[in-house]
């Protein structure tokens, strides 16, 4: 018998044994990633920028690389190079063949990602950054962060805006089950599961202070509730080709419970909860964004919000050329 808080949970075994359990949060949480061989290394940034979810040739170079494993993974790129071993990278990056197509694939994403295209040629007076906010975008299974038709349009709208160079920042919120996933029960009622997503294994990076090692402090932005209460958010980023996607994320240790909760699910909870994630959305991503532009230079941004045609919308019919009141 093991004299723990009383607070903690008991768990009954076959034994007849009692064991008290500890519930603690974690104090710090680490992800390991697949250091691949020099040859292949540009994989690594091949399934970070998700343009390989609208490009076949991509998504073709890494089924190439283990086709059992590819469909394992569903088709995620971060989870297959996870999973493929070591002895199989290093053969991987002995095939000359391969290393030459990787090469290729590298060298394609760099000029797709530099070169002007449509927008460019539109002249000086076309606007140089367009910010587009939306509760949910539809990119790719591997970052479920939608629901239903006004996350594939927003989704669709970023790739179609990567495609064309307009020069637009998708803002959203991070949340942290993601879509539930169904199931019937044997009596053949729908179940629902909240599968928790770690943002660490996904197709995102932590928006950081600038420091020598690229280690910096995580940057937080802040937002006040009532009774004198703070929303702190961290904001992740997503590269959806050309278009960044900043995702605001409210599970951070400097919030209470109540405040890490309030990106928990899409379209969660009661009123009070999405107005919670109506006011991070909005003018946290305001505030997220102004840090963006600090970090990076980005010129001054015009704001697009996409309007969902149902009561109780997200969406306001804001006007295209005008930006949310500053934030106090």
């Amino acid at each position: 018998m093991c004299h723990l808080p009383k607070r903690n949970r008991k768990l009954f075994l076959p034994s007849t044994e009692w064991i008290s359990v500890a519930l603690v949060k974690a104090i710090r949480r680490f992800t390991v990633r697949t250091l691949l061989p020099e040859p292949i290394r540009p994989l690594a940034r091949l399934a970070t920028n998700l343009r390989w979810s609208w490009h076949r040739a991509t998504r073709e170079l890494f089924a190439s690389l283990d086709q059992e494993l590819w469909e394992e993974s569903h088709h995620d790129p971060i989870s297959l190079l996870g999973s493929i071993s070591r002895d199989q990278l290093d053969q991987l990056a002995s095939n000359n063949e391969l290393v030459e197509r990787v090469q290729h694939a590298a060298a394609d994403l760099d000029r797709y990602l530099s070169e002007p295209r449509w927008y460019q040629g539109l002249g000086p007076d076309a606007p140089a950054c367009i910010a587009y906010f939306s509760p949910e975008f539809g990119i790719t299974e591997v970052l479920p962060q939608y629901s239903g038709g006004l996350g594939i349009l927003a989704g669709d709208h970023l790739k179609a805006a990567s495609d064309l160079g307009v020069p637009l920042i998708g803002v959203g919120l991070l949340y942290q089950a993601g879509y539930f996933k169904q199931s019937l029960s044997r009596d053949a009622w729908q179940q629902e599961t909240y599968p928790v997503l770690d943002p660490d294994g996904l197709p995102l990076t932590l928006l950081r202070e600038p420091s020598d090692d690229g280690t910096g402090k995580p940057v937080t932005i802040s937002l006040p509730l009532p009774n004198g209460r703070k929303l702190n958010a961290h904001i992740w980023r997503a590269d959806v080709g050309r278009v960044p996607l900043l995702l605001l994320d409210s599970n951070v240790p400097a919030n209470d419970d109540a405040a890490r909760g309030i990106t928990d699910r899409l379209y969660g909870g009661g009123g009070d909860h999405r107005l919670q994630q109506e006011l991070l959305l909005g003018m946290g991503g305001v505030k997220a964004l102004r840090v963006y532009q600090r970090l990076t230079g980005t010129p001054a941004r015009k704001c697009s919000t996409p309007t969902k045609a149902t009561p109780g919308s997200w969406a306001s019919n804001a006007s295209r050329n005008s930006c949310p009141p500053r934030p106090r």
